[in-house]
């Protein structure tokens, strides 16, 4: 129950952050936000406030921030058609009874003539039954009701195509930026609260049952050689280390006043990549604000190039499709975090939400790096690329995505239950 909690917790916290920064871009450029959405499928909560729809699906699998003109509008009126109009103070339209006009007694019951809900926001027609031809004006936060339900309409300046390729850039890009100014926050908390690591080869902590503790290592401990070759940077060691698994090697250690010699023989640890050594030390850390900031930044921008490197070995053929993770992958690997302790959760979370953004950045169809590149295209042509051609891209791009989720997520099942 606890791991269910916690990826729920962490799930909510990638996708809100991320879908925020949509949100608050789209909100400061004028767009009309229809909704705000944390999860899949069927709502689980839901309010109105300040023409937006918040709700919490029961699928905490994503989110979505739907703003109007990126998807055809709900509601289109035709000439011809039949509709009820209600009124404010001030004689304009503001609500446009689509059905059910028999349950609006009191509303007024035209022949649409013309309708212009995207720039002139007007409305001409004649009453039913009678030869008065009305003009009305139609109030911008006016509202369709369709089987009594009321969608707020949306005049062109408040849709995403009507703003510069500027700001829809911003909107789009804003998402993945979220991601990475959390990253940055999570572990700028983290070296707060354990210190950043020192650049010095100083000894943090000594893993139970490991060489290092058998050799006779203790915390604070300083490596200033290793077989015969000087060191004094963390870096260095840990290279030396990691490169002679199962290899005895000679060390000098400084101990308070005091020159200590140790043997120590790194233990083998495989991956899937190369083997590797490993004493079980861990390197010693100090609590500053100022350096935990770049600390903050470097960790994120080290598993930006970590996570970039991967994919660009997954594109070369060197890093296999059944090495990916989908949501039950992680789930599993954050129950596994979740019992090394706290901290590594909040590690863990800053690393997922660096790979969310990075992911969204990528140039592929309905991913934000798509639409991205949609706009970018634009800007060099001087025109928008025909939306209808653009509308069939990100959908088959969708299918696509959704297939490599369904393989990956049926890989993640196999490798745990079969």
């Amino acid at each position: 129950m606890t791991t269910v909690i916690a990826f729920i917790l962490m799930f909510g916290l990638l996708v809100f952050v991320h879908e925020f920064g949509h949100y608050y871009v789209a909100k400061k450029t004028g767009m009309l936000v229809r909704e705000f959405a944390i999860g899949f499928g069927p709502k689980v909560f839901s309010t109105v406030k300040n023409e937006t729809l918040y709700t919490v699906r029961l699928l905490p699998m994503g989110g979505y921030v739907r703003v109007a003109g990126d998807d055809p509008e709900i509601v289109d009126i035709k000439p011809g058609q039949h509709i009820g109009l209600t009124f404010n103070k001030a004689g304009e339209v503001n609500q446009i009874i689509v059905n059910n006009k028999s349950k609006h007694p009191d509303a007024l019951v035209i022949e649409v003539e013309k309708i212009d809900l995207d720039h002139a926001l007007t409305i001409e027609g004649y009453e039913i039954n009678d030869e008065e031809k009305y003009s009305l004006r139609v109030n911008e936060k006016a509202f369709f009701i369709m089987d009594e339900k009321a969608t707020q309409i949306a005049p062109y300046d408040r849709q995403f195509a009507s703003k510069t390729v500027g700001q829809r850039a911003l909107q789009l890009f804003a998402g993945p930026f979220m991601n990475f100014v959390l990253s940055v926050v999570l572990f700028c908390i983290l070296a707060n609260i354990q210190g950043v690591p020192v650049e010095e080869m100083r000894v943090g902590s000594v893993a139970d049952n490991s060489p290092a503790q058998e050799a006779g290592f203790e915390p604070g401990d300083t490596v200033i050689e290793i077989d015969g070759q000087s060191i004094s940077k963390w870096k260095e060691f840990q290279e030396i280390v990691r490169a002679k698994p199962n290899q005895t090697l000679d060390m000098i250690v400084v101990r308070g006043d005091e020159q200590i010699a140790v043997e120590v023989t790194p233990a083998l640890i495989e991956s899937p990549e190369e083997d590797i050594g490993q004493v079980g030390i861990t390197q010693a850390s100090e609590k500053s604000f100022v350096r935990s900031i770049g600390y903050s930044f470097e960790e994120t921008y080290r598993w930006s190039t970590m996570i970039l490197t991967n994919l660009g070995k997954l594109v070369t053929g060197q890093f296999s499709i059944d090495m990916l993770s989908g949501p039950v992958g992680i789930y599993d690997a954050t129950d596994q975090v979740i019992k090394t302790g706290f901290m590594n959760f909040i590690m863990w979370t800053a690393a997922l939400s660096v790979n969310l953004g990075i992911i969204n950045l990528l140039p592929l169809p309905a991913l934000d790096g798509g639409r991205l590149l949609f706009v970018g295209l634009e800007a060099l042509r001087g025109k928008p690329v025909d939306p209808q051609k653009e509308g069939i891209v990100h959908f088959i791009g969708f299918a696509l995505l959704m297939l490599l989720m369904i393989v990956v997520t049926w890989n993640d099942i196999q490798r745990l239950f079969l």
